[in-house]
């Protein structure tokens, strides 16, 4: 145990690599599973931590969440524990026995009530099954132990899972050597019988057999293993008539191993494995040596193991629209494998430089879509853009952005743990929004976080949900309020839940400072600026250069209102929300001015209602550099056109 001299509260060690959870080790009890443990344990590549069971908390897990974790027999743990771990762990089950029911044994169940397990349709048997789902993979004692699981549960069949058996450590083997040589001229004479008060060992069943057979018999109990594998070596054979499933009893091997001859029923679940029931000693030595290797070669897979992320994103005339695009692409490749672009039907260039970058990077992938920028809902092709490009995702996870937006450098590395450790119970993440307002401003008035980061699920699309779906006379669809590109089922266009690192008392602050709180506008931008520090997300630049916003308003934003709520909205003084006049008949001075004094005046302004310089929209500033790749786009073409 790492005990801090100031506090005598038990702590994960920071140089552990692995966490081993069990009920007990070898230094509490000598048992099958305990020997097993150990032997892994002595194998081990890695820095391990024990830990018993019974001594999980809440704070170790979360000490822990970056370590991996195996756990063995785990009994005495909490079970409302097994949601955190589930949610928030990697780890792997390594399974000696029956844990979905009460009694740890089906047969025993019946023994003991009189009436047949059913636990695996009750709590235990349900939360046992949630936490092995939730696992990075399962191991089994030995393939019976496997089926009875996986017939209970078929849903398991899609878990990384092997059967390892009984494990034996590099000492045993030494052991067993000497004791070969030592007793190859022995005259064997006698019945061993594994003496236990156990109901499941069956040890009075088995000495009844030897009585029946008329053989002598020894009853081997309280002696250290190196003494039991003495007497296994002295012996002629071994009987073990367990009453319920043993999954892989160590004696059994241990006396097959010392050549004793053997008396088993069917309880024991290995026996008629191949490399058990052999006559031929070295696949069994084969099989069972391999075992620690095979063990620690899939764990290191499993802890090592990054899934790997599609980035997609679209683009449409980015040229003309002064986006960051190419930089916003770029900052993607920081962390993805691969990034698809699909090009809307581009007239500006677009589509041929993006051709050009992809020349240089195979990781982007580009692909162009004829759409039609001139229906009725032509609206509507920015969540079809984003549908397409999220089918052509080929990843486990999937990044979503757009081309305003950026990805800081620092971050790279925290969406690739991010995704290592994605929730188990959850297919869409939300991660936070820098959301700039005329340079360095950081605006209050909108909510800091968008759906990001997915799970590649073949049902997940992009859309307008089912309460925002609605269709006019000639039965297009609009939106009721949505700008049709939320996350969606492909069938019921219901929306996806999501996760999100949002604090309620951290909005509540935000509306607070809208409000005019100067102490909550303190409390928040603190808050915004550990968030930015510490959860990955993106720099959103829409609002930089606030000249170009306007003009795009002008040119396009209005126009995509009334396709995509089916509103009119004729280019009149009452429609325009930045000047008490038509569009037609503002000029590009009377926009740049209009520009500086926005920037200089508000922090920030949603445009569903007029300008108003009466209400100071407050801001905020974060302690945090603009990504190293803006650089050059700030410069030209951040701040004026």
């Amino acid at each position: 145990m790492f005990i801090n001299r100031f506090d005598d509260r038990l702590h994960i060690p920071k140089d552990a690599q692995v966490i081993f959870v069990a009920d007990f080790f070898a230094d509490d009890l000598i048992g099958g599973a305990e020997l097993t443990t150990e032997a892994l344990i002595e194998a081990s590549p890695y820095k391990i931590f024990k830990l018993r069971s019974s001594l999980v908390t809440m704070e170790l897990l979360s000490e822990g969440f970056d370590k991996y974790w195996i756990f063995g027999n785990w009994s005495m743990m909490r079970p409302e524990l097994i949601p955190s771990i589930v949610a928030n762990l990697k780890y792997s089950v390594l399974e000696y026995d029956y844990k979905f029911c009460r009694f740890r044994s089906p047969e025993k169940h019946l023994a003991e009530s009189g009436e047949k397990c059913d636990c695996h349709n009750e709590i235990t048997g349900k939360v046992t099954s949630a936490f092995y789902l939730g696992s990075r993979n399962i191991w089994w004692m030995s393939e019976r132990q496997q089926k009875r699981y996986l017939d209970r549960f078929p849903f398991l069949n899609e878990k990384s899972q092997m059967v390892l058996s009984s494990v034996f450590s590099e000492p045993f083997w030494h052991e067993i050597r000497i004791l070969r040589d030592k007793f190859k001229d022995y005259p064997r004479s006698g019945w061993s019988v594994l003496g236990s008060s156990s109901w499941i060992k069956g040890t009075e069943d088995a000495i009844a057999w030897c009585k029946d057979q008329g053989y002598e018999h020894k009853v081997l109990s309280n002696l250290s293993p190196s003494e039991m594998l003495e007497e296994l070596a002295k012996s002629e054979g071994f009987v073990y008539l367990p009453k319920g499933g043993d999954t892989c009893p160590r004696v059994v091997i241990e006396a097959k191993l010392l050549g004793c001859k053997l008396h088993l029923n069917d309880n024991v679940e290995h026996k008629d494995e191949l490399w058990f029931d052999t006559d031929e000693s070295l696949d069994t030595e084969s099989y069972l040596y391999a075992a620690r290797e095979t063990f620690w070669n899939s764990t290191a897979a499993s802890m090592e193991y990054t899934p790997r992320i599609s980035g997609y994103t679209t683009t449409r005339n980015c040229i003309d629209q002064k986006y960051p695009w190419e930089e916003s692409i770029s900052s993607m490749l920081g962390f993805c494998d691969e990034v698809i672009v699909v090009d809307g039907s581009s007239t500006d260039g677009t589509w041929e430089r993006l051709l050009e970058i992809a020349a240089d990077e195979p990781r982007i992938k580009p692909t162009r879509t004829e759409l039609d920028w001139n229906s009725k809902r032509f609206a509507l092709n920015d969540g079809k853009q984003k549908a397409t490009a999220r089918s052509l995702c080929t990843s486990d996870f999937c990044w979503q952005q757009d081309v305003d937006e950026i990805v800081h450098e620092d971050d790279y590395s925290k969406i690739r743990r991010l995704v290592g450790n994605f929730p188990s119970h959850c297919d869409l993440v939300a991660l936070p929004v820098i959301e700039f307002w005329g340079g360095n401003k950081v605006r209050v008035d909108v909510n800091p976080w968008k759906w990001r980061l997915s799970r590649n699920g073949p049902r997940i699309t992009h859309g307008v949900p089912d309460d925002h779906r609605a269709f006019d006379d000639e039965g297009n669809l609009y939106s009721l309020a949505s700008d049709g590109c939320c996350f969606v089922d492909k069938q019921t266009f219901e929306r996806i839940p999501y996760m999100t690192f949002m604090d309620p008392a951290a909005d509540d602050a935000r509306q607070r400072a809208l409000r005019g709180d100067k102490d909550s506008q303190n409390a928040y931008e603190s808050w915004l600026t550990q968030v930015s520090e510490n959860v990955p997300g993106v720099y959103h630049y829409s609002w930089f250069n606030i000249e170009r916003k306007i003009h795009t308003y002008k040119n396009y934003w209005s126009n995509h209102w009334m396709s995509i709520y089916n509103k009119i909205m004729d280019d009149t003084p009452e429609n325009n929300m930045f000047f008490d006049k038509s569009w037609k008949d503002v000029t590009d001075t009377e926009i740049s001015e209009l520009a500086s004094r926005l920037e200089e005046d508000l922090g920030g302004w949603i445009f569903h209602r007029k300008v108003d310089f009466e209400q100071k929209t407050p801001w905020v500033k974060i302690q945090r550099s603009h990504p190293a790749i803006m650089s050059g786009w700030i410069e030209n073409n951040g701040r004026k056109n």
